[in-house]
Protein backbone atom coordinates (compact mmCIF):
# COMPACT_ATOMS: atom_id res chain seq x y z
CA UNK A 1 0.00 0.00 0.00
CA UNK A 2 1.55 3.39 -0.99
CA UNK A 3 0.68 6.78 0.52
CA UNK A 4 -3.01 6.84 1.43
CA UNK A 5 -4.85 8.61 -1.38
CA UNK A 6 -6.80 10.86 0.97
CA UNK A 7 -3.59 11.98 2.67
CA UNK A 8 -1.91 12.55 -0.71
CA UNK A 9 -4.67 15.06 -1.38
CA UNK A 10 -3.59 17.03 1.69
CA UNK A 11 -0.02 17.50 0.41
CA UNK A 12 -0.23 21.20 -0.42
CA UNK A 13 -2.09 22.01 2.77
CA UNK A 14 0.50 20.10 4.78
CA UNK A 15 3.28 21.97 3.02
CA UNK A 16 1.67 25.24 4.12
CA UNK A 17 1.48 24.07 7.72
CA UNK A 18 5.08 22.96 7.73
CA UNK A 19 6.45 26.13 6.20
CA UNK A 20 4.53 28.33 8.62
CA UNK A 21 6.01 26.36 11.51
CA UNK A 22 9.47 26.55 9.94
CA UNK A 23 9.28 30.33 9.67
CA UNK A 24 8.20 30.71 13.30
CA UNK A 25 10.44 28.49 15.46
CA UNK A 26 10.32 28.41 19.25
CA UNK A 27 12.63 26.78 21.79
CA UNK A 28 12.24 24.28 24.61
CA UNK A 29 9.04 24.77 26.63
CA UNK A 30 8.40 28.24 25.18
CA UNK A 31 6.35 26.92 22.25
CA UNK A 32 3.36 29.18 22.92
CA UNK A 33 2.74 30.36 19.36
CA UNK A 34 3.48 26.91 17.96
CA UNK A 35 0.99 25.37 20.37
CA UNK A 36 -1.65 27.95 19.49
CA UNK A 37 -1.15 27.30 15.78
CA UNK A 38 -1.52 23.54 16.29
CA UNK A 39 -4.70 24.05 18.34
CA UNK A 40 -6.16 26.16 15.49
CA UNK A 41 -5.44 23.38 13.00
CA UNK A 42 -6.91 20.75 15.34
CA UNK A 43 -10.14 22.75 15.64
CA UNK A 44 -10.33 22.95 11.84
CA UNK A 45 -9.64 19.23 11.54
CA UNK A 46 -12.47 18.45 13.94
CA UNK A 47 -10.84 16.38 16.67
CA UNK A 48 -13.06 15.50 19.62
CA UNK A 49 -10.98 16.86 22.50
CA UNK A 50 -8.06 19.26 22.84
CA UNK A 51 -6.10 19.40 26.09
CA UNK A 52 -3.46 22.16 26.03
CA UNK A 53 -1.00 23.37 28.66
CA UNK A 54 0.48 19.95 29.47
CA UNK A 55 4.15 20.42 30.37
CA UNK A 56 3.56 24.18 29.82
CA UNK A 57 2.93 24.14 26.07
CA UNK A 58 2.28 20.50 25.22
CA UNK A 59 -0.99 19.28 23.74
CA UNK A 60 -2.91 16.01 23.74
CA UNK A 61 -5.81 15.84 21.29
CA UNK A 62 -8.28 12.95 21.15
CA UNK A 63 -10.03 11.45 18.12
CA UNK A 64 -12.73 8.88 18.84
CA UNK A 65 -13.02 5.90 16.54
CA UNK A 66 -16.05 4.04 15.26
CA UNK A 67 -16.32 1.61 18.19
CA UNK A 68 -15.16 1.12 21.76
CA UNK A 69 -11.56 0.17 22.31
CA UNK A 70 -8.17 1.18 23.75
CA UNK A 71 -6.23 4.40 23.17
CA UNK A 72 -3.10 4.53 21.02
CA UNK A 73 -0.67 7.43 21.37
CA UNK A 74 1.13 9.13 18.46
CA UNK A 75 3.82 11.65 19.32
CA UNK A 76 5.41 14.60 17.50
CA UNK A 77 7.97 16.94 19.07
CA UNK A 78 7.62 20.62 18.15
CA UNK A 79 10.57 22.66 19.48
CA UNK A 80 13.36 24.19 17.42
CA UNK A 81 17.09 24.83 18.00
CA UNK A 82 19.20 27.92 18.82
CA UNK A 83 20.86 28.02 15.39
CA UNK A 84 21.15 30.84 12.84
CA UNK A 85 19.47 29.48 9.68
CA UNK A 86 21.45 29.28 6.43
CA UNK A 87 18.95 27.59 4.07
CA UNK A 88 18.08 30.71 2.10
CA UNK A 89 14.53 29.38 1.77
CA UNK A 90 11.70 31.84 1.18
CA UNK A 91 10.06 30.43 4.32
CA UNK A 92 13.25 30.61 6.40
CA UNK A 93 13.11 31.44 10.08
CA UNK A 94 11.86 34.93 10.85
CA UNK A 95 13.42 34.76 14.32
CA UNK A 96 17.16 35.34 14.25
CA UNK A 97 19.16 32.66 16.01
CA UNK A 98 16.34 30.10 16.06
CA UNK A 99 15.50 27.51 13.43
CA UNK A 100 13.87 24.14 12.88
CA UNK A 101 17.17 22.39 12.21
CA UNK A 102 15.94 18.97 13.36
CA UNK A 103 12.69 18.69 11.42
CA UNK A 104 10.24 18.95 14.28
CA UNK A 105 8.18 21.21 12.02
CA UNK A 106 7.88 18.18 9.74
CA UNK A 107 7.01 15.89 12.63
CA UNK A 108 4.13 18.15 13.67
CA UNK A 109 2.95 18.31 10.07
CA UNK A 110 2.95 14.52 9.71
CA UNK A 111 0.87 14.11 12.86
CA UNK A 112 -1.58 16.83 11.80
CA UNK A 113 -1.96 15.11 8.42
CA UNK A 114 -2.71 11.81 10.11
CA UNK A 115 -5.16 13.57 12.44
CA UNK A 116 -7.04 15.09 9.51
CA UNK A 117 -7.40 11.68 7.86
CA UNK A 118 -8.39 9.88 11.05
CA UNK A 119 -10.95 12.54 12.02
CA UNK A 120 -12.53 12.25 8.57
CA UNK A 121 -12.58 8.46 8.23
CA UNK A 122 -12.69 7.11 11.81
CA UNK A 123 -12.07 3.59 10.52
CA UNK A 124 -10.65 2.39 13.81
CA UNK A 125 -11.84 1.31 17.24
CA UNK A 126 -11.09 3.10 20.47
CA UNK A 127 -9.29 6.43 20.52
CA UNK A 128 -6.18 8.12 19.20
CA UNK A 129 -4.21 10.44 21.47
CA UNK A 130 -2.24 12.95 19.40
CA UNK A 131 0.74 14.06 21.50
CA UNK A 132 2.44 17.35 20.55
CA UNK A 133 5.47 17.65 22.80
CA UNK A 134 7.71 20.64 23.62
CA UNK A 135 11.33 20.60 24.79
CA UNK A 136 12.75 17.50 23.17
CA UNK A 137 16.00 19.25 22.32
CA UNK A 138 16.47 20.74 25.77
CA UNK A 139 14.41 20.18 28.89
CA UNK A 140 12.99 16.64 28.65
CA UNK A 141 9.49 17.64 27.65
CA UNK A 142 8.64 13.98 27.11
CA UNK A 143 9.51 13.24 30.72
CA UNK A 144 7.49 16.24 31.89
CA UNK A 145 4.38 15.10 30.01
CA UNK A 146 4.69 11.60 31.46
CA UNK A 147 5.27 12.96 34.98
CA UNK A 148 2.14 15.09 34.67
CA UNK A 149 0.17 11.88 34.25
CA UNK A 150 -0.50 11.94 30.52
CA UNK A 151 -0.46 8.17 30.06
CA UNK A 152 -2.96 7.47 32.83
CA UNK A 153 -5.09 10.56 32.24
CA UNK A 154 -5.80 9.54 28.63
CA UNK A 155 -5.55 5.76 29.17
CA UNK A 156 -2.83 5.42 26.54
CA UNK A 157 -2.01 1.74 26.07
CA UNK A 158 0.81 2.01 23.50
CA UNK A 159 2.77 4.85 21.92
CA UNK A 160 4.71 5.46 18.68
CA UNK A 161 6.92 8.16 17.21
CA UNK A 162 8.91 8.94 14.05
CA UNK A 163 12.06 10.96 13.44
CA UNK A 164 13.05 12.13 9.99
CA UNK A 165 16.47 11.02 8.76
CA UNK A 166 18.33 13.04 6.11
CA UNK A 167 20.66 11.10 3.80
CA UNK A 168 18.65 7.92 4.31
CA UNK A 169 16.84 6.99 1.06
CA UNK A 170 13.55 8.82 0.65
CA UNK A 171 10.61 6.96 2.18
CA UNK A 172 12.72 4.22 3.80
CA UNK A 173 12.07 3.27 7.43
CA UNK A 174 14.60 2.05 10.00
CA UNK A 175 13.98 0.60 13.45
CA UNK A 176 14.87 -2.37 15.62
CA UNK A 177 13.29 -4.50 18.37
CA UNK A 178 15.38 -3.20 21.28
CA UNK A 179 17.69 -0.29 22.13
CA UNK A 180 17.60 2.15 19.22
CA UNK A 181 19.21 5.28 20.68
CA UNK A 182 21.62 5.79 23.57
CA UNK A 183 21.24 7.36 26.98
CA UNK A 184 23.00 10.71 27.36
CA UNK A 185 24.67 12.13 30.45
CA UNK A 186 26.95 15.14 30.76
CA UNK A 187 29.83 15.67 33.19
CA UNK A 188 30.91 19.24 33.96
CA UNK A 189 34.18 19.15 35.91
CA UNK A 190 35.46 22.30 37.65
CA UNK A 191 39.04 22.28 38.99
CA UNK A 192 40.54 24.88 41.31
CA UNK A 193 44.23 25.31 42.05
CA UNK A 194 46.35 28.35 42.91
CA UNK A 195 47.19 30.77 40.16
CA UNK A 196 50.36 32.76 39.66
CA UNK A 197 53.12 33.66 37.24
CA UNK A 198 53.97 31.16 34.54
CA UNK A 199 57.66 31.71 35.31
CA UNK A 200 57.26 30.38 38.86
CA UNK A 201 55.07 27.25 38.64
CA UNK A 202 56.59 25.94 41.89
CA UNK A 203 54.67 28.67 43.69
CA UNK A 204 51.38 27.67 42.08
CA UNK A 205 49.03 24.69 42.00
CA UNK A 206 48.35 24.27 38.29
CA UNK A 207 44.75 23.30 37.40
CA UNK A 208 45.64 23.05 33.70
CA UNK A 209 47.95 20.10 34.22
CA UNK A 210 45.32 18.44 36.44
CA UNK A 211 42.60 18.83 33.80
CA UNK A 212 44.88 17.45 31.09
CA UNK A 213 45.53 14.38 33.25
CA UNK A 214 41.85 13.93 34.01
CA UNK A 215 40.83 14.16 30.36
CA UNK A 216 43.43 11.63 29.29
CA UNK A 217 42.39 9.22 32.02
CA UNK A 218 38.66 9.60 31.31
CA UNK A 219 39.35 8.52 27.74
CA UNK A 220 40.60 5.16 29.06
CA UNK A 221 37.31 4.27 30.79
CA UNK A 222 35.64 2.67 27.79
CA UNK A 223 38.56 0.62 26.42
CA UNK A 224 39.63 -0.56 29.89
CA UNK A 225 36.41 -0.77 31.95
CA UNK A 226 33.56 -1.48 29.52
CA UNK A 227 33.03 -4.85 27.82
CA UNK A 228 33.97 -4.43 24.17
CA UNK A 229 30.52 -5.49 22.90
CA UNK A 230 28.68 -2.98 25.13
CA UNK A 231 28.72 0.12 22.96
CA UNK A 232 29.54 3.33 24.80
CA UNK A 233 30.99 6.75 24.01
CA UNK A 234 32.72 9.40 26.12
CA UNK A 235 33.63 12.54 24.21
CA UNK A 236 35.30 15.49 25.93
CA UNK A 237 33.76 18.46 24.14
CA UNK A 238 34.98 21.49 26.08
CA UNK A 239 38.10 22.62 27.97
CA UNK A 240 38.19 26.19 29.28
CA UNK A 241 40.94 27.90 31.24
CA UNK A 242 43.42 30.74 31.27
CA UNK A 243 43.53 34.39 30.20
CA UNK A 244 47.15 35.06 29.18
CA UNK A 245 50.29 33.28 27.99
CA UNK A 246 52.29 33.98 31.14
CA UNK A 247 49.66 33.33 33.83
CA UNK A 248 48.89 30.01 35.48
CA UNK A 249 45.14 30.29 36.06
CA UNK A 250 43.29 29.68 39.28
CA UNK A 251 40.61 27.51 37.64
CA UNK A 252 40.01 25.17 34.71
CA UNK A 253 37.08 23.07 33.57
CA UNK A 254 36.14 20.40 31.08
CA UNK A 255 32.91 18.89 29.87
CA UNK A 256 32.16 15.42 28.51
CA UNK A 257 29.13 13.81 26.88
CA UNK A 258 28.62 10.20 28.00
CA UNK A 259 26.44 7.73 26.07
CA UNK A 260 25.55 4.04 26.24
CA UNK A 261 22.62 1.61 26.10
CA UNK A 262 22.61 -0.47 29.29
CA UNK A 263 21.71 0.91 32.74
CA UNK A 264 24.54 -1.01 34.38
CA UNK A 265 27.06 0.44 31.91
CA UNK A 266 25.61 3.89 32.52
CA UNK A 267 26.16 3.52 36.26
CA UNK A 268 29.70 2.23 35.72
CA UNK A 269 30.63 5.19 33.52
CA UNK A 270 29.44 7.67 36.14
CA UNK A 271 31.29 5.82 38.90
CA UNK A 272 34.56 5.80 36.98
CA UNK A 273 34.34 9.48 36.03
CA UNK A 274 33.99 10.39 39.70
CA UNK A 275 36.80 8.06 40.76
CA UNK A 276 39.20 9.39 38.13
CA UNK A 277 38.47 13.05 38.81
CA UNK A 278 38.67 12.67 42.59
CA UNK A 279 41.84 10.59 42.36
CA UNK A 280 43.55 13.06 40.07
CA UNK A 281 42.47 15.95 42.26
CA UNK A 282 44.30 14.33 45.16
CA UNK A 283 47.33 13.54 43.02
CA UNK A 284 47.64 17.08 41.65
CA UNK A 285 46.70 18.79 44.95
CA UNK A 286 43.73 20.61 43.44
CA UNK A 287 40.07 20.64 44.39
CA UNK A 288 37.46 19.37 41.94
CA UNK A 289 33.70 19.65 41.69
CA UNK A 290 31.60 17.53 39.32
CA UNK A 291 28.16 18.54 38.12
CA UNK A 292 26.84 15.34 36.61
CA UNK A 293 23.71 15.83 34.51
CA UNK A 294 21.81 12.52 34.45
CA UNK A 295 20.09 12.99 31.10
CA UNK A 296 17.76 11.06 28.80
CA UNK A 297 17.70 7.25 29.21
CA UNK A 298 18.23 4.96 26.25
CA UNK A 299 15.36 4.76 23.77
CA UNK A 300 14.39 1.10 23.93
CA UNK A 301 11.72 -0.25 21.58
CA UNK A 302 9.41 -3.01 22.72
CA UNK A 303 10.03 -5.99 20.44
CA UNK A 304 6.41 -6.82 19.55
CA UNK A 305 5.55 -3.18 18.88
CA UNK A 306 8.65 -2.66 16.75
CA UNK A 307 7.78 -5.75 14.70
CA UNK A 308 4.22 -4.46 14.22
CA UNK A 309 5.45 -0.99 13.23
CA UNK A 310 7.83 -2.61 10.75
CA UNK A 311 4.90 -4.42 9.10
CA UNK A 312 2.94 -1.19 8.82
CA UNK A 313 5.92 0.65 7.35
CA UNK A 314 6.28 -2.13 4.78
CA UNK A 315 2.67 -1.56 3.73
CA UNK A 316 3.44 2.10 3.11
CA UNK A 317 6.91 1.94 1.57
CA UNK A 318 7.38 -1.68 0.50
CA UNK A 319 9.29 -4.55 2.05
CA UNK A 320 12.61 -3.59 0.50
CA UNK A 321 12.41 -0.05 1.88
CA UNK A 322 12.07 -1.07 5.56
CA UNK A 323 14.80 -2.39 7.85
CA UNK A 324 13.31 -3.75 11.07
CA UNK A 325 16.73 -4.75 12.44
CA UNK A 326 18.75 -1.62 11.85
CA UNK A 327 21.87 -0.72 13.79
CA UNK A 328 21.39 1.41 16.89
CA UNK A 329 22.92 4.86 17.18
CA UNK A 330 24.54 6.98 19.87
CA UNK A 331 22.17 9.93 19.54
CA UNK A 332 19.51 10.35 22.22
CA UNK A 333 15.79 11.12 22.34
CA UNK A 334 13.37 11.89 25.15
CA UNK A 335 10.70 9.69 23.60
CA UNK A 336 12.59 7.21 25.79
CA UNK A 337 10.49 8.33 28.77
CA UNK A 338 7.28 7.47 26.95
CA UNK A 339 8.64 4.03 26.07
CA UNK A 340 9.53 3.50 29.73
CA UNK A 341 5.91 4.28 30.61
CA UNK A 342 4.16 2.30 27.86
CA UNK A 343 4.91 -0.30 25.17
CA UNK A 344 5.67 1.18 21.78
CA UNK A 345 8.27 1.84 19.14
CA UNK A 346 10.28 4.61 17.53
CA UNK A 347 11.31 4.69 13.88
CA UNK A 348 13.50 6.72 11.56
CA UNK A 349 12.06 7.77 8.19
CA UNK A 350 14.40 8.73 5.35
CA UNK A 351 13.87 12.08 3.66
CA UNK A 352 16.61 11.77 1.03
CA UNK A 353 19.85 13.73 0.52
CA UNK A 354 20.50 17.02 2.25
CA UNK A 355 22.20 18.75 5.14
CA UNK A 356 22.28 16.73 8.35
CA UNK A 357 20.26 17.24 11.50
CA UNK A 358 21.26 20.25 13.64
CA UNK A 359 23.03 21.85 10.65
CA UNK A 360 22.24 25.47 9.76
CA UNK A 361 21.46 24.42 6.17
CA UNK A 362 19.11 21.57 7.11
CA UNK A 363 15.53 21.61 5.83
CA UNK A 364 12.75 19.03 6.07
CA UNK A 365 11.63 17.49 2.78
CA UNK A 366 7.94 18.39 2.37
CA UNK A 367 7.39 15.42 0.05
CA UNK A 368 8.07 13.12 3.02
CA UNK A 369 5.21 14.45 5.17
CA UNK A 370 2.43 12.42 3.46
CA UNK A 371 4.50 9.25 3.93
CA UNK A 372 4.84 9.81 7.68
CA UNK A 373 1.17 10.77 7.97
CA UNK A 374 0.16 7.62 6.08
CA UNK A 375 2.29 5.50 8.39
CA UNK A 376 0.65 6.99 11.49
CA UNK A 377 -2.86 6.61 10.05
CA UNK A 378 -2.38 3.04 8.91
CA UNK A 379 -0.73 2.18 12.24
CA UNK A 380 -3.94 3.19 14.03
CA UNK A 381 -6.19 1.29 11.62
CA UNK A 382 -4.08 -1.85 11.95
CA UNK A 383 -3.60 -1.63 15.73
CA UNK A 384 -7.26 -0.96 16.52
CA UNK A 385 -9.36 -2.30 13.63
CA UNK A 386 -13.13 -1.99 13.45
CA UNK A 387 -15.08 -5.22 13.65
Amino acid sequence: MPILNRIAAYAEEMKGWRRHLHANPELAFDCHNTSAYIVERLHEIGVDEIHAGIAKTGIVAIINGGAEGPTIGLRADMDALPILEMTGAEYASTIKGKMHACGHDGHVTMLLGAAKYLAETRRFAGRVALIFQPAEEDGAGGQAMVQEGMMDRFNISQVYGIHNAPNIPFGHFLTNPGPLMASVDTAFVYVTGRGGHGATPHECIDPVVAVVGMVQAVQTIIPRNVYALDEAVISVTQIHTGTASNIIPEEAMFCATIRCFKPEVRALLKKRVFEIVEGHATAYNVTARIDYDWGYPATVNHAANAAFATEVAQEISGVDAVDGNSVREMGSEDFSYMLEARPGAYLFMGIGPGAGLHHAAYDFNDDAAPIGASFFARLVERAQPLG
